[in-house]
């Protein structure tokens, strides 16, 4: 398995974990205050979506002249890349609360107690909110999945990556029956931020027809690079006086 190759598994594994553990911490939720057989209905339903999603976008993009969609891709890769690094970059500095997965549990599991409960049938609203959590934060991962695996040849290997996440955190939910509160999210955050925009620059770089020194190794700079402008990023934001006075709230 070439560099390349071991590192988008590694960027879809990551991307995919983060996702899967904020919809796990919605589905157990509702699971544990409305029953499991709407919670479950909704995470089928969910999955059932997201795999239409990938069915159709996959062979869309392979058709997609190389060049053209090494750009396209390279320029959407920057735009999640960027957006998940600033949101782990503000974190880690100080200025945005860290995101609490036992908070979000406890939210959900209010929501879900106070909502009304229909007589019979189906729970609607515990189908609803499974399906919502699953589909919403899935359609990310199908993203990186799609765009990963299309750009390089590999969707089977990128959909390995999500689906080996998928069985850790699925696992890890069932050994700790709670929240995962523990697992060090924004560091995944920042770690997948760094792979998605150094990607994002090197496809969206070869799009536009440059050609890198050493072809894939050029990847062994662009992502140390990235790596240590973010961190020199978070270094100046601990020392900024104004830190602890613009801890916002978090919301996502």
């Amino acid at each position: 398995m070439t560099a390349s190759a071991v590192l988008l598994v590694v960027a879809v594994f990551l991307a995919s974990a983060v996702e899967m553990v904020e919809a796990a911490t919605i589905v157990l939720a509702v699971g544990v205050t409305r029953g499991w057989r709407a919670a479950m209905l909704g995470v089928g339903a969910g999955l059932l979506a997201l795999g239409v999603v990938v069915a159709i976008l996959g062979p869309a993009l392979t058709a997609i002249p190389l060049s053209a969609l090494r750009l396209v891709v390279g320029g959407l890769l920057l735009v999640f890349g960027l957006g998940w690094l600033r949101k782990a970059i503000l974190r880690a500095g100080g200025l945005k609360a860290l995101h609490d997965e036992s908070a979000t549990f406890r939210t959900e599991r209010d929501r879900a107690r106070q909502a009304a409960v229909a007589a019979g049938g189906l729970d609607t609203y515990g189908f609803t909110v499974s399906f919502k959590g699953v589909l919403l934060e899935g359609l990310e991962v199908a993203f990186i999945v799609v765009t990963f695996g299309s750009n390089q040849g590999r969707i089977g290997l990128a959909a390995l990556g999500a689906a080996s996440a998928a069985v850790i955190v699925l696992a890890a939910v069932v050994v700790v029956r709670g929240p995962l509160a523990r697992v060090p999210e924004n560091t995944m955050k920042f770690g997948v931020g760094t792979l998605l925009t150094s990607f994002g620059i090197f496809w969206g770089a070869e799009g536009a027809g440059i050609e890198w020194p050493g072809a894939d190794l050029a990847l062994a700079v662009l992502i140390p690079l990235t790596l240590i402008v973010g961190v020199a990023l978070v270094a100046l934001l601990r020392r900024s006086s104004l830190s602890s006075a613009l801890i916002q709230p978090d919301a996502a």
